[in-house]
């Protein structure tokens, strides 16, 4: 049938629109109908010389499709419960602990301004990493090859390294000694022969017991001498370690060498600075996926049916891998001399996705032209250009005069950041970050950790994740890491702080020692280390940090360690409350104390029905709900920020974009950020404040929520309490209010 070209052009943007709007629900697919039609005639009127230059279609039309074409379609409205019977996950093998009664490490500030102080403090040699293998076999085995016991690489120098110890070379008469043989990484690649002549690896094992002894320079002037030189504000807040701590990690390594040694595994000992020590247990320690289900399920049934650790001790074969981290964890236990001992659990951001639905496509405000999609900055209210369920950002931004300042940096403890992501790789907002994921497997990127935050990608099939979800991305946008008001893409809640990357979660996952040394590092605590050895420090240590990630489980020890080692500095923690439909309590780190613990919230100002709640929420800010459409706009009321994604569509047009760099998504990950910006502004404006008057303040600001707004179904959230009014509704705690920056008072 012949159409003239006006009218086919029109009929194929009016189809494509259509797609684009995700036309799911019937009850509105008249009113999305109309919209649609509207839209193209708008965009067709423009192309013929309409002045249309207020509309959406001129603001599109004004920048290339790359910083216009988004990907969200309103996912079909199915609640997915989680109940409380999931399981944690950790990594097998893994096992954090710290031993008892630890002195306490002293600010090098403090050292620089009484030298004196230096002979009582450790310079050097603080990272090492101790390798333990079970039998002389193994040895001659990791002399070939090193995969055998550590995957995990570091770098060969003074500073940073690794010493194997043979258990078999213990003394008979019971006299704690070690041989230790040095083991560094590249010259392992060698013939077997050339290994053995240059370490000195023979047969004859050579026994010699360790002093715990450390020899100092004899006057503070040389201690003095060695310690880092860091810009004051770092100082302030850099950790080193007392000769004293120094000398507990030791004697806490000696107890976990007799550990491997009694269940006969190879295993890895690692110490640090901050105290956490890692001791992972097994050839495969750091492979979660490396053992079959059949051997695993083997070790459940003897765990279940009560093993007996003296018993596996006595044994001579190899001890299931499942069964010896639980009797390790059991021994180091009973010594008395740990203060924690736990599982290295796995942890997983808070970006969540329903099923029932394909990812398929004034006044002082930006100019980037997908911002009036950003319902979550808009003022609170049902008015014109505004959100109930917005915080108020526009309204800081105006009535405060202030979008941010570059003296203020925020910490994005995530996936990383995609460096190439054409809104953030020119945006001076984003300073030098950290690549924290030690698993190589984990890791994604081909090494360990380095001064690389960029996020690879994560794609986990045995997890159900078969795209990258960018995930540490779009939390980033949300903060300010993407360049705002620059005319492209979307905007960001503040728009002028630094925001620093720390990659602690990659493919599946991200590792619950990981995640403790990223806190610390990006506080500016602790260093880490280069490719030479040498350290790196956090050069912008963090006034707040992010973390939107979490676990199924209560705070592990380790965790709250790491929190309350930075917030005594002075760094306010704000975490993800989760997405399991539960009480935060059962969850990590939004049930750890020192945080500020933020649930998710759909554009109404509800809480969503995927957020956790509780008590220990503090506070309701936008998370989105992609099954929604309240503000009427076509678009899924999930949070629009920065991440690249596939089967996008170009707003202006209605086409089909394979790929895109803006993206709606959904969950408590979501939420946090906003928090996270919101405390960044109020920073910026009032530098004098410390970290609890700045929460005081935002959260005096919140607004109160009506009771309904935080209710739901009894049979959907276990463990909440039915109301008054209707026992098939429970109430579910939802923090002092809804963020909102509008009602942010701060004074003279």
């Amino acid at each position: 049938m012949a159409r003239t070209a006006k009218w086919a052009k029109h009929a194929a943007f009016t189809a494509t629109a259509l797609t684009l709007l995700g036309l799911g629900a019937c009850d509105r697919q008249q009113e999305r109908i109309d919209r649609a039609g509207g839209l193209g005639e708008a965009v067709l009127g423009q192309l013929g010389g309409e002045d249309v230059t207020n509309s959406d279609s001129a603001r599109y039309a004004a920048v290339p499709v790359e910083a216009r074409a988004f990907a969200g379609t309103i996912l079909d409205r199915t609640t997915t419960t989680v109940r409380g019977d999931e399981r944690a996950r950790f990594v097998i093998g893994s096992i954090v602990a710290k031993p008892a009664a630890l002195p306490e490490s002293v600010e090098l500030s403090a050292v620089m301004a009484q030298p004196e102080m230096a002979l009582d403090v450790v310079v050097d040699d603080q990272a090492e990493a101790k390798i333990i293998v079970p039998d002389e076999q193994t040895l001659e085995r990791a002399v070939v090859d090193p995969e055998v016991i550590r995957r995990i690489e570091l770098p060969q120098s003074k500073k940073r390294s690794i010493t194997v110890v043979d258990p078999e070379s213990r003394t008979r008469s019971g006299v704690v000694g070690t041989q230790e043989k040095a083991l560094t990484r590249a010259p392992l690649k060698e013939t077997v022969d050339q290994k053995r002549y240059e370490r000195g690896i023979t047969r004859e094992p050579v026994v010699r017991s360790r002093s715990l002894a450390i020899q100092l320079p004899a006057t503070p002037e040389e201690r003095m001498a060695q310690l880092p030189k860091l810009d004051p504000k770092v100082a302030q807040r850099a950790l080193i370690q007392p000769n004293a701590a120094l000398q507990r990690q030791l004697v806490a390594e000696e107890r976990m060498i007799q550990a491997a040694t009694k269940f006969k595994v190879a295993a890895s000992i690692q110490r640090s600075r901050s105290g956490q020590m890692v001791i992972e247990i097994g050839s495969d320690a750091l492979n979660p996926t490396s053992f079959s289900e059949a051997v695993l399920q083997q070790g459940r049934i003897a765990l279940e049916n009560g093993v007996q650790c003296d018993e596996v001790a006595a044994q001579r074969s190899n001890t299931n891998p499942l069964v010896a981290m639980e009797c390790v964890i059991q021994d180091l236990k009973a010594s008395g001399e740990f203060e924690y001992v736990e599982k290295d659990w796995l942890y997983e951001h808070q970006m969540i996705r329903l099923p029932g639905g394909e990812e398929t496509p004034s006044l002082i405000t930006p100019n980037d032209p997908l911002f009036d999609l950003q319902w979550h900055y808009k003022s609170q209210g049902t008015g014109d250009g505004e959100s109930a369920g917005g915080a108020g950002f526009v309204d800081f931004w105006n009535e405060q005069e202030s979008q941010g300042s570059s003296d203020v940096v925020v910490a994005v403890v995530d996936t990383g950041l995609q460096m190439d992501h054409p809104d953030i790789q020119s945006s001076v907002n984003v300073v030098a970050g950290w690549d924290m994921v030690s698993d190589l497997d984990v890791a994604n990127d081909g090494n360990g950790r380095d001064a690389d935050p960029n996020d690879p990608g994560d794609i986990c099939p045995e997890a159900g994740v078969l795209s990258n979800t960018y995930h540490g991305t779009h939390v980033a946008g949300i903060i300010g890491a993407a360049a705002t008001n620059n005319a492209d893409g979307v905007a960001g809640g503040a728009w002028n702080v630094k925001v620093v990357p720390v990659r602690a979660l990659g493919k599946c996952g991200g590792k619950l020692s990981d995640i403790n040394d990223a806190i610390r590092w990006a506080a500016g605590t602790i260093p880490e280390f280069n490719e030479l050895g040498e350290e790196v420090w956090n050069e912008n240590p963090a006034d707040i940090i992010n973390l939107s990630l979490g676990l199924f489980k209560t705070c592990p020890a380790s965790m709250q360690d790491a929190i309350n080692s930075v917030t005594s500095q002075g760094v306010v923690v704000v975490v993800a409350a989760g997405n399991k439909s539960v009480p935060t309590e059962f969850f990590a780190p939004a049930g750890c104390q020192n945080v500020v613990t933020v649930a998710g919230g759909d554009a109404r100002g509800f809480l969503a029905p995927y957020s956790n709640y509780g008590s220990a929420v503090d506070v309701l800010a936008p998370g989105g709900d992609l099954t929604r459409d309240d503000d009427g706009d076509g678009n899924p009321d999930g949070v629009l920020s920065t991440k690249t994604a596939e089967n996008c569509a170009d707003p202006l047009t209605g086409e089909a974009v394979s790929t895109c760099y803006y993206a709606y998504e959904q969950g408590t990950s979501m939420a946090s950020p906003h928090v996270a910006a919101a405390l960044a502004l109020i920073k910026s404006k009032r530098p004098d404040m410390t970290s609890d008057q700045l929460v005081s303040t935002l959260l005096a600001g919140t607004r109160s929520i009506p009771e309904n707004q935080c209710t739901g179904l009894c049979a959907q959230f276990p463990g909440a309490v039915p109301t008054l009014d209707d026992p098939d509704m429970c109430l579910r705690p939802c923090g002092s209010g809804l963020l909102n920056l509008a009602d942010v008072t701060l004074g003279d």
